[in-house]
């Protein structure tokens, strides 16, 4: 009856396994969930699936071998994703070698995994699905006659860059190293810092053909657990055919997708990354990009720079002062010149205002339409200077402003200080940390200059104002935009404000570091000992 009842079983996978092949050959296009069919107990029919699954790709190979001289077993993997030298040294040769009076036992699997394979990394794979996920990230996979379930291999090879210095984020002083293309190497770099088991790392794959690797990484026990259900739940929301950056899972998950303001901060520097984790905010890290996503994210936070951290709180304070105005003046400067020269020259002292209207003469153009004109040619110059290559980009962008610029004001389209005017905006502009905040700015700039052209100083304010209800509205997984600033917070202001000394930073954000608000012991203010304390 036993007998009877295994040989319905198999048949019945045998079954199984042929509709697979036919659904396979009527609609190639299958993903992951659509091959969670078990493994037959026949090897042949195992590798005609995974055949018809892997037609027309050369790289995959199919190697058919005999453990032992005995057992028909097929190895498959993809060549240059497996270590071909570790795969022949530690997997194939000792499961080919015979024994002399070597019998195997019925359940080989456990077999091969506890005398065989001298590999620290091996898992069963009991469906196709498994197969499949498991051969795409560089695991080969041993199927075996007569055996229901097959064995996957950690002997990957990962082509990967050095770790260096993030270009767009240097520091005179700090770390010189940041995150790269490889998820396992990020995520290694993590732990270096944060050494404690606390540090969870959750793995999902997003993708339908992709199947990227994405992971959502937080210290629990200080993170709101509400936060890191919300993110996961926003990424398994995710339904589209590939993730090749971060910057793809960045527009899914975003609150407001229509805000040019960013709503999670990126950033490929590790210590930037560790403090936040610190602070009480989830990372997500995706495969195949070097910038890691940090949520929730505020306005300050894009307004902070780590080198803020690294040199003395009172310059910490005086710089981060700096960058303020620096927003103010990249955000309304053309905008207040347009607006002073044409509705408001009361404003302008005497001697400035000749002068201004001398230089003007021989423009033909209303101050509206020169400052489109200028704020366009740096544009273009500016984009030209990134894409071109390393080597002349630099040099095109500053050669091309000189020479257009000189040459504009000796033809008389434009006056010398409306030059003067977007070259100090050009200038504000590179002082933002963040790079896509920078873009907010320049593109809020065009909007704001057509007030200023229309209504003069009142369009200015009117155009400020709905800015800032804008920034109001806006959260970033509930978090307020403008938080701490409002609502207000008096203990997490001192970091938005200044630079706060590290020995003061003794708790964390309320918004994100609530569960866990003590960062570290009351009262270290540095000075003389104390009566042996």
């Amino acid at each position: 009856m036993v007998r009877r009842w295994r040989k319905w079983l198999s048949k019945a996978d045998e079954r199984k396994t042929k509709a697979l092949e036919e659904k396979i050959k009527r609609n190639p296009h299958l993903n992951l969930q659509e091959l969670q069919t078990p493994l037959s107990g026949s090897l042949t029919e195992n590798e005609q699936v995974l055949r018809s699954l892997y037609k027309n790709c050369y790289d995959v190979v199919f190697r058919s071998f005999f453990i032992s001289g005995k057992t028909k077993a097929l190895l498959i993997y993809i060549e240059g994703m497996s270590n071909v030298e570790e795969l022949n040294d530690n997997l194939l040769a000792p499961l080919m070698k015979e024994e002399a009076g070597q019998t195997h036992p019925k359940h080989c699997i456990q077999e091969l995994l506890e005398k065989r394979i001298n590999i620290s990394t091996v898992s069963e794979v009991q469906t196709f699905a498994d197969v499949v996920d498991k051969v795409s990230v560089g695991h080969p996979v041993i199927l075996i006659d007569q055996h229901k379930s097959g064995l996957s291999v950690g002997i990957e090879r990962y082509e990967q860059r050095s770790l260096e210095e993030p270009p767009a984020e240097r520091v005179v002083r700090g770390p010189r190293y940041g995150f790269i293309e490889t998820i396992q190497v990020n995520i290694s770099l993590l732990r270096r810092r944060i050494k404690s088991p606390q540090l969870k790392t959750e793995l999902m794959k997003v993708g339908r053909y992709s199947q990227t690797d994405v992971v959502v990484a937080y210290i629990e026990g200080i993170v709101d657990p509400t936060l890191v259900q919300e993110v996961t739940n926003r990424l398994k929301r995710i339904k589209v055919d590939a993730i090749l950056d971060s910057h793809n899972i960045e527009e899914f998950i975003e609150d407001n997708p229509y805000s040019p303001f960013p709503q999670l901060l990126n950033t490929e520097r590790v210590d930037v990354a560790c403090a936040y984790l610190l602070e009480g905010h989830v990372i997500v890290l995706v495969d195949g990009s070097p910038f890691a996503l940090v949520a929730p994210t505020t306005f300050y936070m894009l307004m902070q720079a780590a080198e803020d951290y690294y040199e003395r709180f009172m310059i910490g304070t005086a710089i981060r002062w700096l960058r303020y105005g620096f927003v103010v003046l990249a955000l309304v400067l053309p905008s207040m010149y347009v607006a002073v020269l044409t509705f408001h020259q009361e404003m302008v002292p005497e001697t400035l205002l000749l002068s201004m209207a001398a230089s003007r003469e021989v423009v033909p153009f209303p101050a509206l339409v020169e400052a489109f004109i200028m704020e366009v040619i740096f544009e273009v110059l500016r984009e030209a200077g990134i894409r071109l290559p390393l080597q002349i980009g630099a040099a095109v962008s500053i050669v091309g402003g000189l020479i257009i610029g000189e040459a504009a004001v000796r033809a008389g389209i434009v006056s010398p200080p409306m030059v003067i005017v977007v070259a100090l905006t050009g200038i504000a502009n590179f002082a933002f940390p963040r790079f896509n905040a920078a873009f907010a700015i320049r593109l809020l700039r065009f909007p704001l200059l057509l007030l200023a052209g229309t209504l003069g100083l009142l369009g200015i304010v009117l155009g400020v104002i709905t800015f800032v209800i804008h920034l109001c509205t806006l959260r970033s997984f509930g978090v307020p935009y403008l938080s701490p600033m409002a609502p207000v917070d008096l203990r997490s202001i001192k970091d938005v404000l200044m630079r706060a000394p590290a020995w003061a930073s003794d708790t964390r954000p309320r918004l994100t570091g609530q569960a866990n608000r003590k960062r570290q012991a009351h009262d270290q203010k540095p000075g003389p000992s104390r009566g042996g304390e």
